[in-house]
C-alpha cells in the first residue's frame, strides 16, 4: 500500500516570554534556542504592562539587530492585556512591533464563559490586536460555550481579520474550534508561551492538534515568510 505524504509544516514559535517581563532568559537566548531548534520563524511576546516607553524602545532595538543577525525570521511581538474596558494597547504602540498578542488574564467563576467571551470579542474588534492569546484556556475551570457561541466567535473573527493562537502551554483551543478556524479561513499560529529559554520552539501539541484539524500552511499567520 502506498502511504499518504502530509504535508510538512514549518516550525513557528510566536508566542516567547524574556526578562523584559516575567520571564529568565534574555531576547538573544530564545533567538539562539530557536535557532537551535530549527524554527523557521521565532517571536517575542512580553507582556505590555511591564514596558515603559523608554524600555520598550530598548525591547525593539535589540530584537531588530537579532532580525539581521539571524539566519531565521524574528519577529517583534507584545502580548497585551484584554480588560473590561479594552486592549491595553495604543497605536503608537502598535505601529513599533511585527504583531500583537492579546490575552486574558483573569479569574473567573464556574459558569463565566459568557463574560469571558465578551472580553474576546472587545479585543477581536481592536485594530490594534493580532491575534488572542491561548482562547480558552480556562474554559476547563469555568466551563465551556457551545457550538454556537464557537460559531460566533470565529465569524467574528474573519470579519475582523484576526488569528487565533494554539497553545502548547494550555492546550487550548478545543479541537471543534480549530476545525472552525481553518474552515473558515480564520488565521492560526503556534505558541510555546515560553518563560525559559529551554521552553522556545516546545509547540508540539499546537503543531498536533493543527493538522488534526486538517490545518496546511496556507491557514497559518505568516505562512508568507516562511
Amino acid at each position: 500500500m502506498f502511504k499518504i505524504k502530509r504535508e510538512r509544516i514549518e516550525m513557528i514559535d510566536i508566542h516567547t516570554h524574556t526578562r523584559f517581563s516575567d520571564g529568565i532568559g534574555d531576547i538573544q537566548d530564545n533567538v539562539a534556542e530557536a535557532e537551535k531548534k530549527k524554527l523557521h520563524i521565532i517571536g517575542i511576546s512580553d507582556h505590555l504592562h511591564f514596558f515603559s516607553d523608554h524600555v520598550l524602545n530598548s525591547y525593539v532595538s535589540i530584537i531588530k539587530q537579532l532580525k539581521k543577525e539571524s539566519e531565521i525570521v524574528v519577529l517583534a511581538g507584545i502580548e497585551a492585556n484584554i480588560l473590561h474596558d479594552g486592549v491595553d494597547i495604543t497605536s503608537e504602540i502598535r505601529k513599533k512591533l511585527d504583531y500583537v498578542i492579546a490575552s486574558v488574564h483573569m479569574y473567573f467563576t464556574l459558569g463565566g464563559h459568557e463574560e469571558y467571551l465578551n472580553l474576546v470579542k472587545l479585543a477581536i474588534q481592536d485594530e490594534n490586536v493580532d491575534i488572542i492569546g491561548h482562547f480558552g484556556n480556562v474554559f476547563p475551570y469555568i466551563g465551556y460555550p457551545s457550538i454556537e457561541e464557537y460559531r460566533e466567535i470565529v465569524a467574528l473573527a474573519e470579519e475582523y481579520g484576526k488569528s487565533f493562537e494554539i497553545s502548547t502551554r494550555y492546550r487550548s483551543p478545543e479541537l471543534d474550534f480549530i476545525k472552525l478556524c481553518v474552515k473558515r479561513g480564520v488565521k492560526l499560529i503556534f505558541g510555546s508561551d515560553a518563560h525559559q529559554p529551554k521552553d522556545v520552539g516546545n509547540i508540539r501539541w499546537s503543531l498536533k492538534a493543527f493538522q488534526k484539524a486538517g490545518g496546511k500552511k496556507e491557514d497559518l499567520l505568516f505562512s508568507e515568510l516562511l
